[in-house]
Parts: structure tokens; C-alpha cells; sequence
């Protein structure tokens, strides 16, 4: 079985692992914010009272790395507004009327000849135009990742490894779409040139190893991870199934992987089989104040507030909404916010929960070196911990503070209390500041000698 050093074994949580995905009805508006992955946001391409058909492009990236986006719904467009992200960021976001006719864009073709025909630079752009981004919750736009291996990446892994708690939306595509997966596993095979691809499960989803297995043509491996976190992190499953370590700062082609997300890769066989853009995603809807725990297939830009409804409103009252899982995801404050690419699942948890088996003492570090033995990085957290506090970044960043991945693990496992992790990432921040500034006064400094020389 396959493994990684370091790491932690978490309570899995996983209330929704029998729930088989549902479709839910369109709300009546969508609001989809224009920047829904890593890059420069896209400039909207319609206007107020524009109407649309469902998978028309309503925004684009001018330049630059970025992801186009579709509308979700058929309609009218109301307003183009600001809003604030899930990380808290203002973008724009365009307001849709859904008219429930679901109309088709007559752009929304699938490709034109057989994948054996198929170039990697026309997959690549089947990729881009369908506005795919890392759906695992990292939002790289797919196509420049795909991009920038070919050539370069030997293996190509598949991340099926779905390790925090709550969440199961990808278990049930496994379940439910494996042949989706194995479809758009074949394509980035054929972009890159490669013969064999590897798909990477946790032993505690053997029904879904099964049903892949059942579906796998030649050349796809499944191999069977041990149920550990973080072994989702592209990090630790490229140790865990080939043993090879990226260094600081460096990309998994580098030493050449290439690692997808299961939902992602279905949205690829959407693209290239059906002409799909990415306009809806599974999302895992779950905590102790949900009514009725569900997977449900939604349109981007469905409210928080739709969705929670559909699934049985709220039966407590709640004290943390997260977007995404409770160790990596972003703590939320309007319901009126929205899903997006990255979405894997909205979790509303109660005062109780959130506080059970917490200290009711003041968060304190006592030495026990639990955060140094789980660390899967293999860093010392609680000598960054000490050194964010007192605001020395750095020596923070002598420490390797920037290899951080924020998995959490060191904060679950603290029993202090130490928040050590929200502590490193105001230290990143920091340090990222300095550089960038640092980098500025060099550009000015060249740009003054230049002109001297000129004089």
C-alpha cells in the first residue's frame, strides 16, 4: 500500500458517502463572480438586459494566465456588480435571471474528430475555452498546467484521493461516472504523449477502487493509497506512488508529474466528448445544522443560501459556514455568496461542534513535538509558530516557512491549541511582501542607472 512520511489520521466524517449525487433545479438568479481561478479575472462580454443560453461565454481573459467562464443558467442578465470572494477579495460578478428554458449556446460543441486525430495543442484549447480550472479547490487554470507538462512529464497521476473530512463529492463520481474519469484520464494521455496514467485512491473507498478497476483500460493503474492527510497534496502523492520529492519553489513537471483532480478530469471528457463547458460541479453539502447532508450537482453561481434550502435549511443554529473542507477551507460570513469552480463543498457547523474537544485554556505551546512528527513537509512549525508570533519573518523564512502547504496538521494535532497554522500563513504573507517590495526597489534602482547612463 502506498504512503507518505509524516501526515495524520483525522475523523473522516464522511455522513454523505452513501448519498448518490442529485441534480438541483436551477435557482431563480445565479451570481457568477468573473474570477473563479488563479489569474487575471476575465472582462465580462455582456451587458444588462443582455439576453443568454446556458454555456454561453460571457467572460474572457484578455491576456494572461485565466480561466473564461459560462453562463450557468438561460436568461437575462440583470447587473454586473462587486462582491466579495471566498477568499475575501472584491470581484465582479454577473447576475443571471434564469428564464427555465435551459436554451443550449450553439457554441457548445463536442470535438470535431476522434481523439486518436486529435493534436495536444487542439486539446489544450478545448481545455481553455471550456474554462476548466483545478476543481480539487487550488483553481489552477487546467490547460496551462497540461500545457506546461507536455514534453516535460513522464507520469501522470490522477488524485482521487479526496482525504479531508465531510467531503465525498468526488467518491461518488468515482461511484456513479467512472467511465467519465477513465474518458478524460485518455485525453490528457493522449495531450501529453503518454501510454500509461496512474489513479490514486485511499484504502477506506474500496467500492469506488472496485468500480474504477471494473472500468480501467489498459494502461490505467489503480493503486491503492493508505487513508492518511494530507495524501491528496500533489506533494505527498507523488512520494507516496513514485517516491520523488519537488524541491521548494519547483512544479511537478519539474520532475516529471502531472496531477488532476477526479472532477476535473470529468469535466475534460464534458469538454471533449459533449462540447460542455465547465458551468456545474458537485458539491458536498454537510455539518450538523443541514437538515438533509447531500451531493448535488449545481449551477456555478448557485447562493449558498439556495443550496442550504434545497437541502432541508437549517436545523441549528450555526456558528462557522466553510467553503470547502474544515483543514484547508475558508470560513465564510454571507449566505448570499456563491459556488464557484473551486467549490467542493459548503459545511455549516454548530457552536457545539466547533467546540467539541476544545481546551477551555489559553492556547499555549508545550513542547510535546507532535506538529514537528506530523508535518508531512518535514518542517518545524513549532519553531515558525514562535518565530511568526514575534514577528521575525525573517528567520521565519530561513526555516522554510514559504514550503508550507497549510494542511493543518499541525494545528489538529496540537494540544495547546496553538492556531500554528493561521500564524505561518500571516508569516507567508509577510514575507511574500517583503520580497515583492524588494523586488520593486530593485526595478527602480535599475531604472535610475539606466537613466544616469543616458545623462
Amino acid at each position: 500500500m502506498y504512503t507518505f512520511k509524516g501526515g495524520t489520521h483525522v475523523r473522516e466524517y464522511k455522513n454523505t458517502s452513501s448519498a448518490p449525487i442529485e441534480r438541483m433545479p436551477a435557482p431563480a438568479t445565479v451570481a457568477i463572480p468573473l474570477s473563479q481561478h488563479i489569474g487575471a479575472p476575465c472582462k465580462p462580454l455582456v451587458s444588462p438586459g443582455d439576453h443568454v443560453d446556458y454555456g454561453q461565454l460571457i467572460g474572457e481573459v484578455e491576456q494572461g494566465l485565466g480561466c473564461p467562464v459560462h453562463a450557468s443558467v438561460s436568461g437575462k442578465v440583470l447587473k454586473i456588480e462587486k462582491r466579495l470572494s471566498a477568499q475575501g477579495m472584491p470581484v465582479d460578478v454577473i447576475v443571471l435571471e434564469n428564464d427555465g428554458l435551459y436554451t443550449c449556446s450553439p457554441q457548445i460543441k463536442p470535438f470535431p474528430k476522434p481523439l486518436e486525430e486529435a493534436a495536444p495543442e487542439e486539446i489544450v484549447e478545448v481545455i481553455r475555452a471550456s474554462g476548466i480550472a483545478g476543481m480539487g479547490g487550488a483553481t489552477f487554470p487546467t490547460y496551462a498546467k497540461l500545457q506546461s507538462a507536455i514534453g516535460k512529464a513522464d507520469t501522470l497521476i490522477i488524485n482521487c484521493a479526496e482525504c479531508e473530512p465531510f467531503i465525498t463529492a468526488n467518491h461518488r463520481m468515482m461511484l456513479e461516472h467512472p467511465e467519465r474519469i477513465m474518458g478524460g484520464t485518455q485525453v490528457l494521455m493522449k495531450a501529453l504523449g503518454l501510454r500509461s496514467a496512474l489513479i490514486g485512491v485511499e484504502d477506506n473507498k474500496p467500492d469506488a477502487i472496485a468500480a474504477l478497476r471494473a472500468k480501467a483500460p489498459d494502461g490505467i493503474q489503480i493503486c491503492v493509497l493508505k487513508t492518511k492527510y494530507p495524501q491528496g497534496d500533489e506533494r505527498q502523492l507523488m512520494y507516496a506512488l513514485l517516491g520523488r520529492e519537488m524541491p521548494t519553489g519547483k512544479l511537478p513537471a519539474d520532475v516529471g508529474c502531472v496531477i488532476f483532480n477526479t472532477e476535473t478530469v470529468a469535466a475534460i471528457w464534458h469538454a471533449f466528448f459533449n462540447g460542455t463547458p465547465l458551468c456545474k460541479r458537485v458539491v458536498t453539502i454537510d455539518g450538523d445544522c443541514i437538515g438533509r447532508p447531500a451531493n448535488v450537482k449545481v449551477p456555478l453561481g448557485t447562493s449558498y443560501r439556495d443550496l442550504i434550502e434545497y437541502c432541508g435549511g437549517l436545523i441549528k443554529r450555526p456558528e462557522r459556514v466553510i467553503n470547502g473542507g474544515p483543514m484547508m477551507g475558508n470560513a465564510q460570513w454571507d449566505f448570499n455568496a456563491t459556488i464557484t469552480k473551486g467549490s467542493s463543498s459548503i459545511l455549516v457547523l454548530s457552536h457545539d461542534f466547533c467546540e467539541k474537544g476544545h481546551s477551555k485554556q489559553p492556547p499555549a505551546c508545550i513542547r510535546c513535538g507532535r506538529c514537528v512528527k506530523n508535518c508531512p513537509m518535514h518542517l518545524l512549525p513549532n519553531m515558525l509558530v514562535n518565530l511568526a508570533m514575534r514577528h521575525r519573518y525573517d528567520d521565519a523564512a530561513a526555516y522554510h516557512a514559504m514550503s508550507c502547504v497549510e494542511c493543518g496538521t499541525c494545528s489538529y494535532n496540537c494540544p495547546g491549541g496553538m492556531q500554528i497554522v493561521q500564524h505561518i500563513r500571516v508569516a507567508k504573507g509577510a514575507i511574500r511582501a517583503a520580497q515583492m517590495a524588494a523586488k520593486a526597489r530593485a526595478a527602480a534602482q535599475m531604472e535610475e542607472k539606466k537613466g544616469e547612463v543616458k545623462q
